[in-house]
């Protein structure tokens, strides 16, 4: 497949590009910042640019692509005003740009319970502005998957997960939610699912399976 994955140097974009090459997809990264186009093709990822906060249209930069992946973010060192403008403004831009370029298949990375008002103000408008995108994604009409990763970290991979529509709030690596959405892109039986994502005991491709068929059970 040709994917294009939208905040693409952001930390798990970032360790997601190789898991996609090395399961022989052609990568597309946007990025706003031509000083990190370099880090993106050593990643194996094309560099697209495109401000997603500046452009009002972003399917040009988007492409002709098999599937989009969301990945993009404000960043916990920026202001409420930049998570309407990225966390929501940027995934809702995306979801048009499927629109206009027939492409049905999207991936978003939210986080874990948006619906739910907690932390300081900033925090708070981001948690909206994600249970916004989410709405609109579900609304939308194109083939998603959304995941809901617990509270991020840079830990080494434990290839071990927790994967269900609702579970305790928890931890999760980085690099196993790259994990989760490589297997997911290449679950098609997983449009649709909405599912939150922890550490857990299940290696990724079986709690992914095991997800899809609870779903249909």
């Amino acid at each position: 497949m040709k994917i294009c994955v939208v905040g693409a140097h952001g930390q798990i974009a970032m360790l997601l590009h190789p898991l996609l090459k090395s399961n022989g997809h052609e990568v597309y990264g946007i990025i706003r910042n031509p000083d990190h186009a370099e880090d993106l093709r050593r990643a194996g990822a094309v560099p697209v640019i495109c401000d997603i906060e500046k452009e009002k249209d972003i399917s040009a930069a988007v492409g002709n692509v098999d599937a989009v992946v969301f990945a993009a973010g404000a960043g916990p060192g920026s202001g409420a005003d930049r998570k309407w403008t990225v966390d929501r403004d940027g995934a809702l831009k995306l979801i048009e740009a499927s629109k206009k370029n027939g492409i049905t298949r999207y991936i978003m990375v939210s986080a874990m319970n948006p619906e739910t008002p907690r932390g300081n103000d900033v925090f708070q408008v981001y948690l909206k502005a994600k249970a916004e995108a989410d709405q609109a994604l579900r609304e939308s009409g194109l083939e998603y998957t959304i995941l809901r990763p617990g509270r991020l970290l840079n830990d080494v991979s434990c290839g071990r997960i927790s994967l269900d529509e609702s579970l305790e709030p928890g931890e999760i690596c980085r690099v196993d939610v790259a994990g989760v959405i490589a297997e997911v892109l290449d679950t098609p039986a997983s449009a649709g699912c909405q599912w939150d994502l922890v550490r857990g005991d299940i290696p990724i491709e079986t709690a992914v399976q095991k997800a899809v068929k609870a779903r249909k059970n």
